[in-house]
């Protein structure tokens, strides 16, 4: 760029004031078009087998000199070197700002030792050290918290709009903030291990998807090659060289080589900030192709944790007692159902008795001891085993729940039934507004699961889809979306990450909505980070809006060209003129391609203002 700068200098001085320095100006301007022209020549014609626009930037430089135009030929050299120096400085600060979004470590940190806080540097830390951290602090570990209370921002991660509060046993990520409050963290991950160093490192792979954009622009270029020569060919006999030359700089589609890249890294920058990790960035392209859009039922339409729905008694014992017993054997227990039932529990403001003793069925249930007497929390095969026996009004319910895609958890207190609990799958509070969303973008929907026709079926009706696939083994699912493919649908599975890989693996498109907890082995191409389908409807508007940042891209390196041709037919526009509007072009793609980046930190900005520390 320096000799360019030189050259520019020595022709515009020439121009002006001594002709001769124009001269002295041609050696410059030739060692920098020998060394653009002879590098990528060389590999456009002999390597890669094609013609390519280096070919008509030869003829903009020769021609610009041949027809004595020194000062266009060196304007052209001075601008192409701004202009990349330009295009590296962004990708190179895109890319390490994508990269290292999540990647900042303190050089120190506090521990706990013997109940003192003592410093230490970042790097000599290791699994299992209390680290603690204070309001207003990033947390710059993986673990779970050992004691205390905080709000923390995890906005980085999940794209969160608002602070969660999170207490003793939960999980907490590094680079989040503590907003108020204080914990002790036992370390888990530190370093390259944690999940914010592992989104940094699937980033950093992602960003190879830049070159196959960049491929992308060339095929546009490519395709434009040969109508450009033909134009430039028939200018010559017509109207002379000179306009000859004017009209090659049209380059029709040549700006997409740099700009198309430049989208894409900012969009998969855009998303990253908004909770959504791409992993893949082909799948970001391909999104907007999407016709279709499959669903996996359980863990991504409904939740994990189930909910209880009626609860039945025997012998005159009330429910409330046989929530009560329930929640008090479960007490202790992590999974779904004890879950369930200790949130209802929760709810009523049941006082929860403690127990004296327990044991575990695996897979049948629980046997404790409450206030003396012997309490059996299960299902109906551990009643069996149990000797409990279950009338006949209770066997009837576990056929109709069975059918409807409940389940019965018996309670049985002293020897005798006391009642059955009914857990129901617990749909996703935000399912319906996406679904309507997804409906309005004329996506066809469908749901796929493993359990009964019926509870599918109504499930489906009650999301309002009309399509779904019952009783599907896992091995299945694959072989269905191979089908609606075949069909020539392009296919977006949503499914929890882990138990759906094969069919995460099959679609055009894979999302999980399973979080920061298993990315290092989610299948899916997409994350949605923070658990939940909230994010969803925003990942197609995202996909939307790259699509469309790429189509006017393509349209503002194809008018300037038109506008070219037209000029110099109509109006005997000059070199000078049809290169200022060749670069005009260029410079509305890089414009067009960074703008969503900067449109986004402003809604941003407006829409989650910055939290201030207490």
């Amino acid at each position: 760029m320096a000799l360019a700068l030189v050259g520019l200098g020595l022709t515009t001085t020439g121009a002006l004031l001594y002709w001769p320095l124009t001269f002295a100006a041609l050696p410059l301007l030739f060692y920098l078009e020998a060394d653009y022209t002879f590098r990528d020549g060389y590999r456009f014609i002999f390597i890669e087998k094609r013609v390519g626009a280096v070919l008509i930037d030869s003829i903009n430089f020769y021609g610009s000199i041949i027809t004595g135009n020194y000062f266009a030929a060196s304007v052209g050299k001075t601008f192409y070197y701004s202009n990349r120096k330009v295009l590296w400085h962004t990708e190179d600060h895109s890319t390490k700002s994508l990269i290292n979004v999540f990647g900042e470590q303190p050089r120190s940190i506090w521990i706990l030792v013997d109940g003192v806080e003592v410093e230490m540097a970042f790097e000599e830390l290791k699994g299992g050290d209390i680290v603690v951290v204070h309001a207003g602090e990033t947390v710059p570990v993986d673990g779970a918290i050992q004691s205390g209370i905080a709000t923390i921002d995890q906005r980085t991660l999940t794209g969160e709009s608002q602070p969660i509060e999170k207490e003793e046993g939960e999980q907490v990520f590094a680079s989040t903030i503590v907003l108020s409050g204080k914990i002790c963290v036992r370390v888990e991950k530190t370093g390259k291990e944690t999940v914010a160093a592992q989104i940094g490192h699937i980033l950093n792979d992602t960003l190879d998807f830049k070159k196959t954009i960049q491929f992308r622009g060339e095929a546009v270029i490519d395709k434009w090659v040969w109508p450009s020569l033909a134009l430039t060919g028939l200018t010559l006999p017509l109207m002379g060289l000179t306009s000859a030359v004017a009209v090659s700089f049209a380059n029709f589609g040549y700006h997409m080589r740099i700009s198309a890249p430049i989208s894409v890294l900012n969009y998969l920058r855009i998303t990253s900030r908004n909770g959504i990790l791409v992993k893949d960035g082909r799948s970001l392209e391909l999104l907007a192709q999407v016709d279709t859009i499959v669903f996996d039922k359980t863990g991504t339409l409904t939740e994990d944790v189930p909910h209880v729905g009626e609860i039945y008694t025997c012998l005159g014992v009330d429910e409330q007692k046989v929530l009560t017993y329930a929640a008090a054997a479960e007490y202790k227990q992590t999974h779904p159902i004890a879950q369930a039932i200790l949130s209802c529990a929760m709810s009523r403001k049941l006082d929860v008795p403690p127990i004296n003793d327990a044991t575990v069925a695996v897979g049948y249930g629980l046997k404790v001891e409450i206030e003396g007497q012997e309490v059996l929390v299960g299902s109906a095969r551990f009643m069996e085993m149990s000797s409990i026996d279950i009338p006949a009004s209770i066997s009837n319910r576990e056929s109709s729940c069975h059918e409807n895609g409940y389940s019965l958890v018996y309670v049985a207190i002293s020897g005798q039934l006391a009642g059955a609990i009914e857990l129901m799958p617990t749909i996703r509070p935000e399912a319906k507004e996406i679904i309507s969303s997804l409906r309005q973008r004329k996506l066809e929907i469908f749901i796929i699961s493993g359990d009964h026709e019926t509870p599918t079926r109504k499930l489906a009706q009650e999301l309002g889809i009309v399509h779904y696939f019952a009783q599907v083994l896992p091995e299945d699912k694959a072989d269905l979306i191979a089908r609606l493919q075949r069909s020539g649908k392009t296919v977006c599975f949503v499914g929890d990450g882990i138990n759906d890989s094969i069919a995460l693996k099959s679609a055009n498109v894979s999302v999980s909505l399973r979080g920061a907890s298993t990315i290092a082995i989610d299948t899916a191409s997409i994350i949605l980070m923070d658990g939940t389908l909230k994010q969803l409807e925003q990942l197609f508007v995202l996909a939307d809006e790259l699509e469309s940042t790429l189509r006017t891209g393509y349209l503002g390196t194809i008018i300037p060209g038109v506008i070219c041709v037209g000029g110099v037919w109509f109006v005997h526009l000059g070199i000078l003129g049809a290169m200022m509007l060749y670069y005009s072009g260029l410079l509305f793609g890089v414009s067009n391609a960074s703008y969503p980046l900067l449109k986004h930190k402003i809604e941003s900005t407006k829409v989650v203002p910055r939290n201030t520390i207490d």
